[in-house]
């Protein structure tokens, strides 16, 4: 216990303001399914096996620090890791827009579902594939390269120094935009479907006005749409996880 100093236990508080800051935000671990006390278990497991190979990192800035000095790191500790966690979450909010335009398309807007990332009603349809989005986010290990990203960003992002403002915006744009055109290339098939039904549909009722047309063809439209997401559910979520594996990786 002689290597043990105050500036150790203050270190490793650093550290937790940072890992605490990523999984406050990072898809899963943030989510409000998952209780207050066990998101804190995981940060404080998390930041002692991490705290052996991290705090050499954090160097000799800890030594003789003021209150208001201490006050600065902690800050600049906490925004770092709520940026870094927002970076991951860009393509759950991508993925979650994109399911909802999905539901509306097939004709599952309407039946409302329980929210898996948020707080927010979404549609049953939706909830459905987040939660399995988020299944296999653990399942293929992709959680751990949030924290081989944590890691690497204490040789990019040094402690006790701001985010960059510019840097922080222009990486959260890139981020948002490969993460919406990935979500828009896995729903593209559905809203093809929905524009060539409902044009169809369309169509139908300009020739016989007096049919109900679109009360009768929605069994259809919903059974279309079921088997759609049955056919290229395989399809959807693996392109999903190797795009998200890129959109961490790139980060």
């Amino acid at each position: 216990m002689s290597g043990v100093t105050p500036e150790t236990f203050l270190g490793v508080f650093m550290i937790f303001c940072r890992i605490g800051g990523v999984l406050m935000t990072v898809p899963g671990f943030s989510s409000p399914r998952v209780p207050v006390q066990a998101r804190l278990f995981i940060a404080l497991a998390v930041t002692f096996a991490m705290a052996p190979l991290l705090l050499p990192k954090l160097g000799g800035g800890l030594v003789d620090q003021t209150p208001a000095t201490t006050l600065w790191w902690i800050g600049c500790e906490t925004v770092t890791g709520l940026t870094i966690g927002l970076f991951g979450r860009a393509a759950y909010f991508a993925l979650e827009t994109m399911t909802n335009v999905l539901a509306t398309s097939i004709g599952f807007g309407a039946i409302p579902g329980t929210a898996v990332a948020d707080n927010e009603t979404t549609p049953v349809l939706g909830s459905l594939i987040m939660m399995t989005a988020t299944v296999l986010v653990f399942a293929t290990g992709l959680h751990w390269e949030v924290f081989r990203g944590l890691v690497a960003s204490y040789d990019r992002i040094l402690p006790g120094e701001p985010f960059g403002t510019r840097l922080a915006l222009m990486q959260l744009v890139d981020h948002a935009a490969t993460a919406f055109t990935m979500a828009l290339r896995l729903t593209s098939p559905f809203i093809v479907y929905a524009v060539v039904v409902n044009l169809a549909l369309g169509l139908a009722n300009k020739f016989a006005p007096q049919i109900p047309v679109f009360f009768i063809a929605t069994p259809f439209v919903l059974a279309g749409g079921i088997f759609m997401v049955l056919y290229l559910s395989s399809d959807f979520f693996a392109q999903f996880i190797r795009n998200y594996a890129y959109v961490l990786r790139m980060g």
